[in-house]
């Protein structure tokens, strides 16, 4: 394994803290690593269908880590109206709060945002509680997907 490659991999092993923490792109990063291993890295034909393959399964991830939590709010009753006003409480809470912001303010709006339409506590905490599990499951997809690209990428590594 070269210079290159453990770079690589650090780049990826980061994509995999992201997937986790939603400070880092952590797909995103590892799709990226993975183009440039393949244009730079020279593995030729095969590496760069290891690239797309890659792509190809981060795309799917990044895909349902949006329509999971949708599809769950959904079922319990939530529009998609209060999925943005989530994602707005997170980019909020990102910049108002340093470190923990966006894992509170995501939350905090959902909540906020289903005690205005419901107007019952115990309904509105129902249904945020059902966004965030569905948020927790696009996560662990997220983070499956991660896992099995860097895999992917190891293996083509040893291989090539």
């Amino acid at each position: 394994m070269s210079a290159f490659d453990v770079l690589i991999a650090v780049a990826m092993l980061v994509g995999l803290v992201g997937t986790v923490l939603p400070i880092l792109p952590g797909l995103v990063l590892i799709m990226g690593a993975a183009i440039v291993w393949a244009v730079w890295g020279g593995a030729g034909a095969l590496g760069w269908g290891v690239a797309l393959v890659i792509v190809g399964i981060g795309a799917a991830g990044i895909a349902a880590t949006y329509i999971v939590p949708a599809r769950r709010a959904s079922a319990a009753g939530a529009p998609g109206w209060v999925l943005v006003v989530g994602a707005v409480g997170v980019v909020a809470g990102f910049f108002l709060i340093p470190v923990v912001g966006a894992l509170v303010g995501g939350p905090i709006a959902i909540l906020a945002a289903e005690l205005v339409r419901l107007r019952d506590l115990g309904e509105a905490w129902r249904s945020t509680g059902e966004a965030l599990k569905g948020v927790g499951i696009g996560i662990g997809i997220q983070l499956a997907a991660g896992v099995v690209m860097v895999g992917l990428w190891a293996i083509a590594v040893l291989v090539l």
